[in-house]
């Protein structure tokens, strides 16, 4: 369920400086869980591209942290899915046209963010690397070493990374286009 509160915006010239207005917001579960995405993203692109740069020494490392980080954010996707089906979420608003495309590049999000994270996992494990999650939990796979996937697994992997990137800039710009040039409420809706 969807909650209506009362925000402050900041001051606009064709506004009052002290407006206040009904924003409807995403259920809490949902706002709780694409801000984790966002951090687990953000934390583990980075560090999945930086692997290349690092020691040889510490990118076993580096690469259980980015493996583990990233079969979290396949997790808490999945969770994102089924909270999706059972929750109601506000409508968009604005244009036909921009409705459309804020569906299609949201849909691509939730795929790119689950199949980056399956291709990774397999990925490795078709390499020869079987995940230990966090160094603790042995992962169990559907694949054994594997040298003749390895390598398309990879690639999809890294395909997918980039369409995320891709994707991710224009989540922003959208953002940055509501919240900073129109000054809308659609930024406060996922706050």
């Amino acid at each position: 369920m969807s909650r209506t509160d009362d925000v402050r915006m900041p001051a606009d010239p064709a506004r009052p400086a002290e407006a206040i207005i009904r924003v409807e917001r995403y259920p809490t579960t949902s706002r709780i869980l694409h801000w984790l995405v966002a951090v687990l993203v953000l934390a583990t692109w980075p560090l999945g591209f930086f692997i290349q740069f690092t020691k040889k020494e510490v990118t076993l490392d580096f690469y259980l942290v980015h493996e583990s980080l990233g079969f979290l954010v396949l997790w808490i996707m999945l969770v994102r899915v089924g909270n999706k089906l059972v929750t109601r979420t506000p409508q968009r608003e604005g244009p036909v046209v921009e409705r459309v495309a804020a569906t299609v590049v949201h849909a691509l999000l939730y795929v790119f963010l689950i199949v980056m994270p399956i291709s990774g996992f397999l990925a490795t494990n078709a390499h020869g690397f079987p995940l230990i999650w966090f160094g603790l939990v042995p992962v169990w796979s559907p694949l054994g070493k594997s040298p003749d996937i390895a390598w398309t697994l990879s690639a999809i992997h890294e395909v997918s990374a980039w369409s995320l990137l891709a994707l991710f800039a224009l989540h922003i710009g959208a953002v940055l286009l509501h919240h900073v040039i129109r000054r809308d409420n659609t930024l406060y809706r996922m706050l």
